[in-house]
């Protein structure tokens, strides 16, 4: 095994110009010297050669796995039903039954729900909150099993590897659980080691829900619209290389040259480990710092957070648009605060990566969306794939009324605006709409950061930050758009009515707050949560 190479504590670390990693490690991060990088393009390409097999076209779903999840989902709905529906406290009952059988049914659920509680906002708050504990309070896996996946992996005994090894873990969630360690050599580490069995049962998952995804489309309309088959698509995509620890260790690495690249050091990634890394066991840097929602600790340690969000929603988008990299897994269990303000990713395991076109596509509708480019913005959603490719985008254009101001929904009856959106998704499915697969794990981060606003910065303009975003990408990016798309990057100004539109606010107001946009969002859903069920009639 050759040895890390030692840190000179004198001076900056000399792997900070390959990437975004803290001042001083336990160790220099060398390419050419990490053992378990050997081979891994053959096994990225051969791990997502995978996918096809287990997606594949069944007349009769696998009947084993498929029968035991529905009988779990049963046993929660059941009980539920019989005794606590109607109830003061249905929702939360319903939601805690659902977390419960989710952690029984195992890895691939966890996942879900883990997916379904960044989604706030759009799942109701209970099912949210009860979901969160599965990001890091899952039960954890007995030790001795812990013990027998570290020593397969690494070839050796534990003790011949690490001085200490705590057995309760950091944290416990759907693939893995995490534990404090220090090496014999001195270091401290944290170790993310894989639960046994987990590939085993997440192939099997993916077989089911793979038989499932197509049967929802054009049963429910909004379902349709979600496009199913490509949610598990993506799903499937991302986990199986979630299962293999090398392929994370590898996005980490991708991660931090991204932020280095971009300047963005206000963004760190934990070094991994030069030799144990393997399929089921990733050692790296042990960082430290504050909980993200820990707004109380950080304002007293004299931390801006308004500025923390913003640098993580510009890191967020450069990688994405301009190197087509991005994390894609954001959420509060992955992420720290140290006390200097810079923010610490974990968990690599889902990384988005955009094709070059898919790229320039997401670029142009950013671009198009600050500038009020309705039809620029068609266009790059159809080349995102969320139309098919010979749409006739004027007629999608005139059909939905985008040539017009939007109405205000908070002045709109109960009837009239579910009336409006099932107008609205009658339209989309007409034309054969689809949520793009491309950008499904950029919403979720995306959702994750406009959750995070209303903890970090509630009072932030958001107006003012979306010129803000739109004018950095200008400035720092200029030679780059006019490269890629052919734009000016003079003659692009924020259509700043444009922004309020999207944003459902009406023309005259010159400041929106994330806590005033959210009053309205809480207004329009008591209202459309009234609507009665009967006797709806259709505006003139």
């Amino acid at each position: 095994m050759p040895d890390p190479v030692p840190v000179d504590r004198s001076g900056p670390a000399p792997d900070l110009d390959l990437g975004a990693f803290s001042d001083a490690g336990p160790w220099v991060v060398q390419p050419e010297r990490l053992v378990w990088r050997r081979g891994l393009e053959r096994i990225r390409t051969r791990t997502r050669r995978s996918v096809g097999p287990l997606l594949a076209h069944r007349r009769l779903p696998p009947v084993g796995r498929f029968g035991r999840v529905l009988a779990g989902v049963g046993t929660a709905l059941g009980p539920w039903y019989l005794r606590e529906r109607g109830t003061p406290d249905s929702r939360a009952a319903l939601s805690r039954r659902l977390r419960r059988q989710f952690e029984r049914l195992g890895s691939t659920y966890v996942k879900l729900g883990q997916i379904i509680s960044a989604f706030e906002g759009l799942f109701p708050d209970e099912l949210v909150q009860e979901f969160k504990k599965l990001r890091d309070q899952v039960p954890p896996e007995r030790f001795a099993d812990v013990r027998a996946v570290i020593e397969a992996d690494l070839g050796r005994p534990l003790e011949t590897i690490f001085a200490e090894f705590d057995e309760q873990p950091i944290a416990a969630a759907s693939i893995a659980q995490v534990h404090a360690a220090r090496l014999l050599t001195g270091e401290e580490v944290v170790v993310k080691v894989q639960r046994p069995r987990v590939a085993e049962l997440v192939r099997a998952d993916l077989r089911a829900l793979a038989w499932l995804g197509p049967f929802l489309v054009g049963r429910i309309p909004i379902a349709a619209l979600a496009n199913p088959p490509a949610l598990v698509e993506l799903f499937a995509e991302q986990i199986v290389e979630e299962l293999d620890f090398r392929l994370e260790a590898e996005n980490m690495l991708d991660l931090a040259r991204v932020f280095a690249v971009t300047g963005q050091r206000t963004m760190i990634v934990p070094r991994p480990h030069p030799y144990w890394v393997s399929r089921r066991v990733l050692v790296m840097e042990r960082m430290r710092g504050f909980a993200f929602d820990d707004v109380e600790a950080m304002h007293a340690a004299g931390l801006d957070t308004d500025a923390i969000l913003r640098a993580g929603l510009i890191a967020c988008l450069e990688g994405a648009l301009i190197h087509g990299v991005f994390h894609g897994d954001l959420h509060g269990g992955n992420l720290l605060v140290q006390p200097d303000g810079r923010t610490v990713l974990f968990d690599f395991g889902i990384t988005g990566r955009l094709a070059d076109a898919q790229r320039l596509a997401f670029l142009r509708l950013l671009i198009t969306g600050t500038a009020g480019d309705v039809k620029g913005q068609l266009g790059a959603l159809r080349d995102l794939g969320a139309f098919p490719p010979d749409t006739d985008l004027e007629a999608v254009f005139v059909d939905l009324e985008l040539d017009r101001p939007p109405p205000d929904p908070t002045q709109m009856s109960a009837e009239e605006l579910v009336l409006e959106m099932q107008e609205l998704v009658k339209k989309l499915l007409a034309y054969g709409a689809r949520a793009p697969k491309d950008l499904m794990l950029f919403v979720k981060n995306l959702m994750f950061l406009n959750a995070a606003t209303a903890t970090l910065a509630p009072d932030l303009d958001l107006l003012g930050e979306i010129a803000h975003v739109h004018t950095y990408f200008l400035s720092q990016h200029g030679e780059r758009l006019v490269r890629d798309l052919g734009l000016d990057p003079t003659a692009s100004a924020v259509d700043v009515d444009a922004v309020k539109a999207s944003l459902l606010v009406p023309p005259e107001v010159e400041r929106v707050t994330f806590r005033e946009l959210q009053e309205r969002r809480r207004l329009i859903l008591d209202r459309m949560q009234r609507t009665p069920r009967s006797g709806r009639r259709r505006r003139a």
